[in-house]
């Protein structure tokens, strides 16, 4: 059965709906407990092919997703399916704090990322987070095209092409992308973007930002190894470098 938590009646438009997916019971109240003193009306679900069905049928404004579940669908599978249909933003739950599980996530079509167990205001800030760049992206309107050689950003309608084909990414990947666009070929700090990407609490959050970078390569970049889009001023921060123009000598991160 899936689950609509705490709701003995439908809630207001204006109430932001969260839909929870994890199979365990303790974790989901929590999570319930804490959207719900907030603001956040909260459905959930416990499996993959539960949380497939209610993100299609019930329209949520965002997916807490867990990334280990039972049955056949784990939560990169699940985000895999919600993206054939949905933009949602995802923010993938997970107890391992690995690099490669974040680029998996992302690759899945995840948005965010929350390690368990979680603080309770660390999981409003990045829901907050998300939902304002989600809204940002939705509200965006009279900004100009930015084109550098084959890459094409249109900033109104939130999508990017490279050479006319389209490449797809997560509404944070976007975000990210666009700060570096509008300000092409000026370097941006590591504080600068995590800031304003995610907000002041994550200033210093660098390694968040480098996984980031990372995957935002591997869809832009014909060689990620040898970027021509995205450079690397190391221990400074990243600069969007047309290919058309000489290019700073990059140094490598480690």
């Amino acid at each position: 059965m899936l689950n609509h938590l705490h709701r003995n009646e439908s809630p207001k438009m204006s109430e932001p709906r969260i839909l929870i997916v994890d199979d365990e019971p303790k974790l989901v109240r929590l999570a319930q407990e804490v959207l719900l003193a907030t603001g956040f009306a909260v459905i959930a679900a416990s499996n993959g092919q539960q949380a497939v069905e209610m993100a299609a049928l019930e329209q949520p404004d965002l997916i807490l997703l867990d990334i280990m579940l039972p049955g056949e669908m784990d939560g990169y599978q699940v985000a895999e399916r919600v993206r054939h249909f949905s933009n949602v933003p995802i923010i993938m739950l997970t107890a391992r704090d690995q690099q490669l599980d974040l680029l998996r996530g992302f690759d899945a079509g995840a948005d965010d990322y929350v390690t368990k167990p979680f603080d309770a205001k660390e999981l409003l800030a990045r829901i907050r987070a998300v939902l304002k760049r989600t809204q940002a992206a939705a509200t965006a309107t009279g900004e100009a095209d930015i084109i550098c050689g084959p890459l094409h950003i249109d900033l109104a309608r939130y999508r990017v092409t490279i050479a006319q084909k389209s490449i797809s990414l997560t509404k944070t990947e976007f975000s990210l992308l666009r700060e570096l666009a509008v300000h092409m070929n000026q370097v941006m700090l590591h504080s600068q973007l995590l800031i304003a990407v995610w907000g002041s609490e994550y200033r210093d959050d660098v390694d968040y930002l480098r996984a980031y970078i990372r995957y935002l390569r591997r869809k832009l970049e014909p060689d990620p190894a040898k970027p021509q889009y995205i450079v690397t001023h190391t221990g400074v921060g990243y600069m969007l470098s047309c290919p058309e123009q000489p290019a700073p000598e990059q140094e490598k991160e480690s």
